[in-house]
C-alpha cells in the first residue's frame, strides 16, 4: 500500500515507445514477432486501463515516440544497433510506423514528446515540463523493457523521482533481457508491481 504522505505526490504516467512499428504485426518490428509478444501479453489494454485511471483523476500523462528525419541526420548514437535501425528505414517520423497505437492513442490535451535516443530525457522537454508541475513520482509502462523503460528509471532515479515500474505493462522482444531487467535491474532504481495492484492501490477502500 502507498504511504500516507505518498497522496500529496504529483504522480504522472510515462507511456514509452507504443508505436505502430512495434506493436503491429504490420510494423516492421512487430512483423518479426514483437507484435506477437504485445498480443499474448495484453499489453494495450493494460496499459489503456491504465491510462483510463490517470485521465479520470486528471493527473499528468506523457507520451513518449522514437522518431528519427528521413535521412537520419538526427542521429547521435553509433551503437551497432542503430545502423540495423538505419538499413530497415525504422522510426521515420511522421510516417505510420512511428504513430502511436491507437488503443493507447494520446488524447488532445495529453503531452508528447519525440525523442531520438533511448533516453526520453535527453533532448527533449519532458524533465522540464515534470518539474513545472511539481510530479515526484512517475509510472512507467512501454516497449522495451531493458532499454526505454529501464533508461527511464535509471534517469528519473538520479533526478530524484519515485520509479514504479508496472511489470505487466512491459514488454520486450527477448523474454529473458524482460525478465532480468524485472527482477534484477529495474528493482534497484524503484518499484516493480503490476499495473492491477498499482490501480487496486489508487481505489478507495
Amino acid at each position: 500500500m502507498p504511504k500516507a504522505a505518498d497522496a500529496a505526490i504529483e504522480t504522472a504516467l510515462l507511456v514509452l515507445d507504443l508505436q505502430n512499428e512495434r506493436v503491429d504485426a504490420k510494423g516492421k518490428v512487430g512483423a518479426g514477432g514483437l507484435a506477437k509478444i504485445v498480443e499474448e501479453a495484453r499489453l494495450l489494454e493494460r496499459v489503456r486501463d491504465v491510462l483510463e485511471a490517470f485521465r479520470q483523476r486528471g493527473w499528468p500523462v506523457a507520451h513518449i515516440g522514437l522518431a528519427f528525419r528521413a535521412d537520419y541526420a538526427d542521429v547521435l548514437s553509433v551503437a551497432p544497433r542503430v545502423a540495423k535501425l538505419k538499413q530497415a528505414g525504422l522510426a521515420v517520423k511522421d510516417t505510420w510506423g512511428t504513430q502511436f497505437a491507437e488503443k493507447v492513442a494520446p488524447l488532445p490535451s495529453e503531452m508528447v514528446f519525440w525523442k531520438q535516443s533511448v533516453n526520453p530525457f535527453f533532448n527533449t522537454g519532458l524533465l522540464s515540463w515534470l518539474l513545472h508541475r511539481g510530479v515526484r513520482r512517475l509510472v512507467l509502462c512501454g516497449i522495451a523493457t531493458h532499454l526505454v523503460v529501464e533508461s527511464s528509471a535509471r534517469f528519473a532515479d538520479d533526478a530524484g523521482f519515485a520509479v514504479h515500474v508496472l511489470s505487466d505493462c512491459c514488454v520486450a522482444p527477448d523474454p529473458e533481457a524482460h525478465r532480468h531487467a524485472l527482477e534484477r535491474t529495474l528493482p534497484l532504481f524503484g518499484r516493480v508491481t503490476t499495473a492491477r495492484d498499482f490501480l487496486d492501490e489508487l481505489s478507495p477502500r
